[in-house]
């Protein structure tokens, strides 16, 4: 791997692709440190250093912006508006005809669809940047620290639209940043700012961890999590790249004098078909009642019972409720995302079949019969990878979004392995040996 990443670098035209994707990368982090106007930075590093990890609602969201959002900085909200609004229209072009008419359209589509998710992120970016600045100003932000109240010192209905303003342009700054490296850079620009986004959290975590360990002062515990995730970054690899694949034969045709078709191929059916989108969905659905029992007033039994139940990340209620809505989601993904009777249209239109099986309507039935069984052992694969490693490291003194938890790896691990096959092509177009030998 260390020859192909040195040939990479001795290729020219790659060589301009990979160091421009690290200079975007180092205008990403820099302005993730940049306070907003408005703020108190003392009082916001106090009560992140209160914190010291329990990040209680916001973490989530706080690790997808690479530690921007606790400290109220120009990328607060770092790229989850985007993701937000690609999930979004993503589910909408299965239920709006027009959507889905734009899809088939190719590149002319696919170019009205992108315009259309830009404007979906701005909104969404005005939507959580109002949230996020009330919930500052009332010291909901940090629940417990003594100086949460002062983190927005003025109240000025002026100062809160311009920190809006702030927040709102550094979404659109870093959404033109993504697209940079996706057309200048090695691809693949709004994965790759989120991969750094979570990566950037490993060192504080880890060290973490070191202080609060007791064994050899911390070094055990240290080097048992990196064994731990180690362990879990392999099996995760080892999963992602399975798949099953379905045979498909292309029977030959005579057009004049000339033969065409005749040639093997098969339709890869991953195992984890829907990749992390399950986890996401079932985080934001769980964080929904907990964030209303936070923001309202009072001591009712229903925000006692979910306070108790439904914000510790190592509850049995919230175990078994994340477990149920990852499955749940991996199959509703599966089945929007995945559509078997327009791949067997496709293959009957161009004269394909599956060797065994009837072209139409039971071509379609068999993938559908094949997808659902796949599904099954995908779907338990994302509930306990999400699940088992946060428990296991509950004992380390981790926080239920650490980077080996089941979120982060999972998006870690699925962005390398996609970065590193693109980069391999290229290596592979000039006859070079790649990463994967």
């Amino acid at each position: 791997m260390l020859t192909a990443f040195a040939r990479a670098f001795k290729t020219p035209d790659l060589r301009k692709k990979l160091l421009f994707t690290l200079g975007i990368i180092v205008v990403y982090r820099v302005g993730t440190h940049i306070p907003i106007p408005g703020v108190d930075y003392k009082s916001v590093q106090e009560c992140v250093d209160q914190a010291s990890g329990n990040q209680g609602l916001f973490g989530l969201v706080n690790m997808f912006s690479g530690g921007a959002l606790l400290q109220i900085t120009v990328f607060a909200l770092g790229i989850m508006p985007y993701i937000t609004a690609s999930i979004i229209l993503q589910l909408l072009t299965v239920v709006i005809p027009r959507l889905e008419a734009l899809k088939k359209e190719g590149q002319a589509g696919t170019a009205k669809i992108t315009q259309y998710t830009r404007y979906l992120t701005i909104a969404l970016a005005i939507l959580q940047g109002t949230g996020l600045v009330a919930t500052a100003r009332s010291g909901a932000l940090f629940s417990g620290c003594t100086v949460a109240g002062q983190i927005v010192p003025d109240r000025a209905i002026f100062t809160t639209i311009v920190m809006v303003i702030c927040m709102t342009a550094g979404t659109a700054v870093v959404m033109w940043l993504g697209e940079l490296i996706t057309d200048r850079g090695i691809g693949n620009g709004m994965s790759i700012l989120m991969f750094i986004s979570i990566a950037a959290t490993f060192p504080s975590a880890l060290w973490a961890i070191k202080k609060q360990g007791e064994l050899a002062g911390g070094w055990i515990e240290f080097g048992t999590v990196i064994a731990v995730g180690l362990v879990m970054v392999g099996l995760v690899v080892f999963v992602e790249q399975a798949q099953r694949r379905i045979p498909v034969q292309y029977a030959k045709r005579m057009i004049g004098r000339r033969s065409y078709g005749g040639t093997s191929t098969y339709i890869p059916l991953k195992v984890n078909q829907a990749g992390v989108i399950p986890v996401i969905f079932a985080s934001s659905l769980l964080y929904i009642p907990a964030l209303i029992a936070q923001f309202s007033s009072g001591t009712s039994g229903w925000k006692t019972w979910i306070e108790a139940h439904l914000v510790k990340g190592d509850h049995p209620y919230y175990i078994t409720a994340y477990f149920l809505l990852i499955v749940f989601f991996a199959f509703f993904y599966v089945a929007i995302s995945f559509n078997p009777e327009e791949v067997a249209d496709n293959m009957k239109k161009y004269g394909g079949f599956i060797p065994g099986i009837r072209a139409g309507r039971p071509t379609a039935e068999y993938l559908s019969y094949v997808l659902n069984r796949i599904t099954w052992p995908g779907s338990l694969y994302l509930g306990l990878i999400a699940l088992v490693p946060t428990m296991a490291l509950a004992g380390f003194g981790a926080n239920q979004n650490f980077p080996f938890g089941g979120t982060s790896i999972l998006i870690i691990v699925g962005v390398g392995l996609e970065t590193v096959k693109q980069i391999e092509s290229q290596l592979q177009q000039r006859n070079y040996e790649g990463f994967l030998r």
